[in-house]
């Protein structure tokens, strides 16, 4: 059987298709991907988690921002780097709560040069405050500040660009507490195995995939084999027809 997993994030939606094993009284023993097919698998898990945080949470009206250091500022060490970033998400706290803005949302990554060392703060921030009072609250170097650009991907190349720095400095996204995830929907037989196979065959084939989700449009998809059990991983995100960055 292959399950469809799917998530609403707004004018978009996620689908992962997969093989699941579930036979009346009948025990079969599990194939586990190999260790290359998982890794891959581990990599779109964790790369799809974090652009659904920033679709599902964030708007046009928020703000994509860097953060740098003049050079009496810059921090000698990656502890002073989180401590200097969250301290100035503790003033953004405190002018959001005086101006009577909603509770702060962020995603954030500390980036460490590879060649010098610098340290930069990319992230991912709410709106309502103006970049001159960001650059004020931060006030240890110059600032980038724009607001979001959503397209047939929402903000997935902004994500993936996020979890690029954050994977070359060998540290973690962060993110605020009150982010939400969107809720998870699953449906199983609905697509058969030869349906998915001709889906894997061509994942550029767009009417091929919009055939089965109407009012959306595909904006990509990508596939994994596993070469232990022959099963396809489908991994697919569309867009609303309507969707507001078409209008």
């Amino acid at each position: 059987i292959y399950r469809e997993k799917y998530y609403l994030c707004g004018d978009y939606m996620e689908v992962h298709l997969y093989p699941v094993h579930r036979k009346a009284g009948v025990r079969r023993k599990k194939s586990k991907p190999s260790s290359e097919c998982q890794k891959k698998l581990n990599e779109m898990i964790a790369e799809n988690k974090f652009i659904r945080k920033l679709n599902y949470n964030f708007t046009s009206e928020d703000y994509k921002i860097e953060l740098t250091y003049r050079n009496e500022y810059h921090p000698q060490s990656d502890d002073e780097a989180s401590r200097n970033l969250s301290n100035f998400l503790r003033r953004m706290k405190r002018l959001r709560t005086k101006l009577g803005l909603s509770p702060l949302k962020y995603a954030s990554v500390t980036e460490k040069g590879a060649k010098k060392g610098r340290y930069h703060h990319h992230l991912v921030i709410s709106g309502g405050i103006s970049p001159k009072d960001i650059a004020q609250l931060w006030g240890m170097g110059r600032i980038g500040a724009e607001p979001l650009q959503f397209d047939e991907n929402g903000v997935a190349d902004l994500a993936r660009y996020m979890l690029k720095k954050s994977e070359a400095s060998k540290k973690k996204w962060n993110a605020s507490k009150n982010l939400a995830d969107p809720p998870e929907k699953q449906r199983d037989g609905r697509l058969s195995k030869r349906k998915v196979m001709e889906l894997a065959k061509d994942t550029d084939d767009h009417r091929a995939f919009e055939k089965y989700y109407d009012g959306y449009y595909l904006s990509e998809a990508k596939r994994v084999y596993n070469d232990v059990n022959g099963g396809i991983y489908i991994y697919a995100r569309f867009y609303r027809k309507d969707a507001e960055f078409c209008t």
